[in-house]
């Protein structure tokens, strides 16, 4: 979370072919410190082009729209007094906004595990790291990916090809 709420102006590439953001960055808020950027995600290997899907595009844009702003260095995501966010305050509006829908157990976390769940089925754990910016596909797997108990039915299928009897 706390690489997206880094993202500045200068990170968007909205008109290329393909739209991205690139992380390089992420808040940290310690204790009798302001809430500040830094310039570097965890580790160096986490800096990484992200391309956006339609919905994203379109909500950054419209972002872009009502703030106004237009620096390259202005951050995408800042409070009403132009302060960066901090994790927890994005935490708390997300409990508050799913207390009043009345859905429990919805999470920053939960939400990282889902769409590393749906790009691992679709492509792969690989790309899944790739895209949540872990250096070891391991990490992904261990902590993001949920496993499903179900065999895709094409795994049957192979194994019916190799093994099984004819009539």
């Amino acid at each position: 979370m706390g690489e997206v709420l880094a993202i500045r102006l200068q990170d968007l590439d909205l008109d290329g072919p393909i739209p991205t953001a690139r992380i390089a960055g992420t808040i940290i808020s310690r204790k009798g410190e302001p809430t500040h950027r830094q310039d570097h995600p965890k580790t160096d290997r986490s800096v990484r082009r992200v391309a956006l899907p339609s919905f994203a595009l379109q909500a950054i844009r419209s972002r872009l729209l009502r703030s106004g702003d237009t620096e390259a260095g202005d951050l995408l995501f800042i409070t009403r007094v132009r302060t960066p966010h901090t994790t927890n305050n994005i935490r708390r509006l997300l409990r508050d906004v799913m207390e009043a829908a009345g859905i429990e157990n919805v999470t920053p976390h939960r939400f990282r595990c889902t769409v590393a769940t749906v790009v691992n089925d679709a492509q792969g754990a690989l790309l899944a790291t790739e895209l949540l910016g872990p250096t070891d596909p391991r990490i992904t797997m261990q902590h993001y990916i949920q496993r499903s108990e179900a065999v895709k039915p094409a795994k049957a299928e192979h194994l019916e090809r190799a093994f099984g009897m004819a009539g």
